[in-house]
């Protein structure tokens, strides 16, 4: 099984250690989630973010986080059972996974970190060392999730073939919509995610989105009805108020060396353009 691993990283012709980090975290989101698969858990509750536009739909960009969203609400919803189970089936590949963290109560993400150090002491990496630092993915589940949103079916093939549900990318840019107007700092990844999803004509999930900027943000209970004239204008003043140079600066360490030439074209005239696409 470890055999699957090193082959797998081999397969990404990592050039320097912080793409072969990437490299590894990815690998080893990618057997979280066949565990994951191997329990009734992708039938109460889908894959969403980044890391499932970059695992599922080919995004060429590196995610660090796990994110899901529940179907239906459940308040009481117990993640530990899961994650015991994960932790078993990631033994068989080689992990001896920690998991850190513990549920606020007043918070409806249930969030934990899954880190891993073993590794590196039993296969051969190109740049990756004992010296370097330890996997470490967030993992969160929202257990309060907005209405509205639709999932698909989807098939992955490493380290075999399974299957999990995910939301469909019109959820999917919902979310990433309501991130874009809601989050208080600015994060390169949203913007990137943002330009691949207008290049793919993706229409947001408005249903969705109205119920999340709802639920929380600026927005929170009242009821916006959100439609493409509401969301091209609300993007359009967050777009002329963003630093561009600390937007590239978080995405840049998430790209391979041969993607780093687009972010020359980021600024507001860029995106502007990009949402008028919208």
């Amino acid at each position: 099984m470890k055999d699957l691993i090193q082959k797998k990283n081999e397969e990404y012709d990592c050039l320097t250690l912080e793409d072969e980090e990437n490299a590894v975290k990815e690998i080893t989101q990618e057997v979280i989630l066949f565990s994951l698969s191997r329990t009734d858990f992708f039938s109460k509750a889908s894959f969403q973010g980044g890391s499932c536009l970059r695992i599922v739909h080919g995004l060429d960009r590196f995610s660090e986080d796990l994110d899901f969203v529940l179907n239906k609400v459940d308040l009481n919803f117990e993640l530990s059972p899961y994650l015991a189970k994960v932790s078993q089936t990631m033994n068989v590949y080689g992990y001896d996974i920690e998991v850190t963290g513990k549920d606020k109560a007043d918070s409806h993400i249930r969030k934990r970190f899954i880190k891993d150090d073993s590794l590196k002491k039993i296969l051969n990496f190109r740049h990756y060392s004992d010296s370097a630092k330890k996997i470490k993915i967030k993992f969160e589940l929202d257990v309060n999730p907005p209405l509205g949103s639709a999932n698909d079916q989807e098939y992955l093939d490493f380290p075999i073939d399974f299957s999990i549900a995910v939301q469909n990318k019109p959820s999917l840019f919902a979310g990433k919509c309501h991130a874009l107007l809601c989050r208080e700092y600015t994060k390169g990844r949203d913007w990137y995610d943002f330009s691949w999803y207008c290049s793919k004509k993706t229409k947001p999930n408005y249903i969705l989105l109205s119920s999340a900027l709802n639920q929380s943000g600026p927005w929170k209970n009242l009821n916006p009805k959100v439609n493409r004239e509401w969301l091209l204008e609300m993007l359009q003043k967050k777009i002329k108020n963003i630093n561009w140079d600390e937007a590239i600066k978080d995405i840049s360490r998430f790209l391979k060396p041969d993607k780093q030439d687009q972010l020359s074209l980021w600024g507001t005239r860029f995106f502007l353009k990009k949402a008028a696409k919208i």
